[in-house]
């Protein structure tokens, strides 16, 4: 029928009534049939009824939830309808208080960021440290933060010591006979030298040493070559920074380090975008990073704190010379011939190890280093976005901003990428109209201009953390997840920096006048970057990549088996650690994968989690102040991993060198900070299965 009130009309679907002959007998009654007819005509209004009330409950949800996500959604019309993501992203103001998706803001970031602004911003004159220029650069760099209406800007200042080259004392080179007698001066550049390498003269017989690695020493050791009391002669690479190579030289018992590009490695044809061959390169001494006069706390007022300097400043002098000096050394040599692999590209070079000189009488080299030491008052620069969630939480974007020279790579492009990426993240800000980059994890955007550099060229390839890198002390010695990004073109090196050829001219030349479309290039992949980490609920952090790190050390462990049992060792326990590490960082992912993390309190717990991962191994049981670089995995020192595997590797290629105390040493510390991380990532230490 139809329903009064203009209702929709409804067909009922009729009850068949069938009649079924009664068998002879029966004690059925009419009554009983009126019953069961009865109890069919209950069951099915019972069924019409639920379906109704189905109905309506969806319906009612439906329109809730539509009413509800209509408020939110970003991407919808007036009338709710979805429009294109070109279109959303286009908006110039976001909801009072919205937190917008990731599309929008990837296309807002490609919207601001202007190739033009980072021409213009690099600086083209030389502003070394505490300089005027230097001081000129800092008070623009303030200026413009505080013109871009950040939440927070400030500057911290500190005095640190630096070390220059003397304005009196050249630092020099000569050629002496055996009584020490001056023959030959050999001209230096004057305006390169070694940052923190010790002062005074040293004497003695030239030694090739290739890149300075200790690989490359133990060769030499097995060679046979004299290395006591020599002048150690390496060239620039080999994947380890001048610091390293001095500490190497020093350790096999060289008096002084000499350090060249040989032409194998830095191009050197000033006709094709090279160095020309009486350039040097110059690079700090110094195995640690900072004030080594402050080792393990900040650099300030020095007259409040004792004496002290870092462990990690060199005993023996560092120079760096150019390719015609090494070449004019090395042509002389006398001695073993060099191992496959080490010949340069030296001009009249036949590659022989040394220490001794053809021809007559016994010929030695002397040098002499004049360096002086000067506090030097430093500005730090710092502006930040705050966020919205957990203001307690940050992500730190820095940049070097003085440099040796013009700087053009080492320092310009990565402070101009920068000051780009702060106006448009300021300018994201203003026009999503108090937007929140940050989800549930991250909460502030510090823009710290500290010593992370950006290089301007790009290559697709992920290695470890280096010495010389900026980001590294923030990972081996603050424990903070740290990566600093490198950009190389292929197949053509940029052999300026650290030089007093590292300008834009030639960066420009290099690029092809590409600069401002490249460098906008690496601004948006940062800018990306750091908008993934601040906007996803869960930081996009991998804690089980180390399970295969140390997976590798056991596999190490298990081939020498034989010979530790014999010594009464056992890596069992390192075994149980790394069993109770990847169980903690595998449920860790179940545990997010399974969990609701719109749930912030619960996204604060796993996000602290997996943060705190990298300060989880930093070694306990050695000294910040003689051991800063403490992440077992990452830093430098006895109580690293890579220093256990080397240790053990002796019990094979040199078993009178293997020193059983201080493998167990080495292996308890490992064992106990492995151990250490896997409770702390557990995050219930009850639960943790240690088989006895």
């Amino acid at each position: 029928g139809v329903e009064e009130g203009g209702g929709v009309r409804r067909r009922v679907p009729p009850i068949e009534l069938k009649l079924v002959p009664l068998e002879e007998g029966s004690e059925v009654t009419l009554n009983s049939d009126v019953m069961i007819l009865q109890r069919q005509m209950d069951r099915r209004k019972a069924v019409v009824y639920l379906t109704l009330s189905g109905l309506l409950i969806f319906t009612t949800a439906f329109l809730l939830g539509y009413v509800a996500f209509r408020g939110m959604c970003r991407l919808c019309g007036n009338d709710g309808e979805l429009i294109p993501l070109s279109d959303a992203a286009g908006a110039q103001h976001a909801p009072e208080g919205g937190v917008m998706y990731m599309a929008e803001l990837r296309e807002m970031l490609k919207k601001y960021l202007t190739e033009e602004r980072i021409e213009s911003t690099l600086s083209r004159a030389s502003h070394p440290p505490g300089s005027s220029e230097g001081n000129a650069v800092a008070r623009e760099i303030l200026q413009n933060l505080q013109n871009l209406r950040m939440d927070h800007t400030w500057t911290d200042s500190h005095y640190a010591t630096l070390q220059f080259p003397s304005r009196t004392q050249p630092n020099t080179l000569w050629l002496v006979n055996s009584e020490g007698e001056e023959l030959e001066e050999i001209p230096l550049d004057s305006e390169g030298y070694c940052a923190y390498s010790a002062t005074g003269t040293a004497t003695g017989g030239v030694v090739y040493v290739n890149y300075g690695r200790r690989e490359d020493f133990e060769q030499l050791r097995a060679l046979g070559i004299a290395l006591n009391g020599s002048i150690a002669v390496a060239r620039v690479g080999g994947a380890v920074s001048f610091a390293e190579k001095v500490w190497h030289a020093q350790e096999a018992g060289h008096v002084g380090v000499l350090i060249y590009p040989d032409p194998a490695d830095v191009p050197q044809d000033p006709r094709r975008l090279g160095l020309h061959s009486n350039a040097v390169i110059s690079e700090h001494v110094h195995l640690g990073s900072g004030d080594p006069f402050t080792p393990g706390f900040p650099s300030f007022n020095h007259t409040q704190f004792p004496s002290t300097q870092s462990s990690g400043l060199p005993i023996i002098p560092a120079q760096p010379i150019s390719a015609n000096v090494a070449s004019k050394l090395l042509s002389q040599l006398s001695g073993s011939s060099c191992p496959r692999g080490w010949q340069g590209r030296l001009p009249y070079v036949q590659c022989v190890l040394g220490p001794g000189f053809t021809g007559p009488g016994e010929r030695r080299v002397k040098m002499a280093v004049y360096n002086t030491m000067k506090p030097v008052l430093l500005n730090n620069i710092f502006a930040s976005i705050e966020g919205k969630i957990e203001p307690d939480h940050y992500i730190i974007i820095g940049a070097q901003r003085d440099s040796w020279g013009p700087g053009a790579v080492k320092s310009g492009v990565g402070t101009a990428l920068l000051m780009e990426l702060a106006r448009t993240f300021s300018n994201m800000v203003e026009n999503g109209k108090h937007m929140s980059l940050c989800s549930e994890e991250s909460a502030l955007l510090a823009f710290a201009l500290i010593l992370v550099h950006l290089s301007c060229l790009f290559v697709c390839r992920v290695k470890p953390l280096y010495l010389n890198s900026g980001a590294y002390s923030f990972t081996a010695f603050g424990g903070v997840p740290a990566m600093q990004l490198h950009f190389t073109e292929d197949a053509r090196s940029y052999p300026f920096v650290n030089t007093q050829l590292d300008s834009v001219g030639r960066l420009q030349e290099l690029l092809q006048g590409r600069l401002g479309s490249v460098g906008r290039a690496v601004a948006e992949l940062v800018g990306l970057m750091v908008l993934k980490l601040s906007h996803d609920q869960i930081l996009p952090l991998d804690v089980t990549c180390y399970s295969n790190t140390v997976q590798q050390l056991s596999s190490k462990l298990n081939q020498h088996t034989a010979q530790l049992q014999s010594r009464g060792l056992s890596p069992q326990w390192v075994f149980s650690a790394r069993g109770d590490y990847s169980r903690a960082a595998k449920n860790l992912h179940e545990a997010i994968k399974n969990s609701d993390i719109q749930d912030e309190r619960l996204a604060r717990l796993y996000n602290t989690r997996i943060m705190r991962v990298e300060y989880y191994f930093l070694s306990q049981y050695v000294s910040v102040v003689e051991t800063p670089f403490r992440h077992v995995f990452n830093g430098r020192g006895d109580h690293t991993l890579s220093a256990l595997a080397d240790h053990v590797s002796l019990l094979r290629s040199a078993p009178h060198l293997f020193n059983e105390a201080r493998f167990r040493r080495q292996l308890a510390l490992f064992t106990w900070t492995l151990q250490g991380a896997a409770n702390a990532l557990s995050g219930d230490v009850w639960n943790i299965d240690n088989p006895l």
